[in-house]
């Protein structure tokens, strides 16, 4: 299991509803370390280049307009497979087929406004934190408790 860096964002629908702590803590809960955390407002530049692999698909513009309606917060999450266990956290994208239990199977209501994005490889997560942070903004930590976890 090796340790990874991915990238995920709490989307606008989580901040309005004033949700971060509970997805944070849910995060934290599953032995995820959070090495970088910021709220932000995401420019539709920014926020098309973030989604470049969905460009010219019919939900392309909708989900720019999402992500641009209102604050995010960004992070980089570090841990065992956390690419991984991110996105099986995190639950199918589609809501539908979303479990309960997972954070889209509990909070969101519609696939285009889903909102939690995660890396979906570690190419991507690298692509990703390096859109969003820099090297000098991810700060490495131990807490001592990775035996128990």
């Amino acid at each position: 299991m090796p340790n990874e860096l991915s990238f995920a964002m709490l989307k606008p629908g989580i901040v309005q509803r004033r949700l971060v702590g509970e997805i944070l803590a849910r995060i934290e809960k599953k032995g995820l370390d959070i090495v970088a955390l910021k709220l932000m407002e995401i420019d539709k530049n920014l926020a098309r280049t973030h989604y470049i692999e969905h460009e010219g698909k019919d939900f392309y513009n909708g989900l720019v307009d999402y992500i641009t309606s209102g604050p995010v917060v960004a992070m980089v999450v570090s841990g065992d497979d956390a690419v991984s266990l991110l996105r099986k956290l995190c639950g199918a994208t589609k809501v539908e087929e979303a479990l309960p239990g997972t954070i889209r199977g509990d909070y969101a209501d519609h696939t285009r406004n889903n909102v939690i994005h995660a890396s979906d490889g570690v190419e991507s997560a690298k692509r990703e934190i390096g859109l969003f942070f820099s090297p000098s903004e991810l700060i490495a930590w131990k807490d001592g408790n990775d035996e128990w976890i």
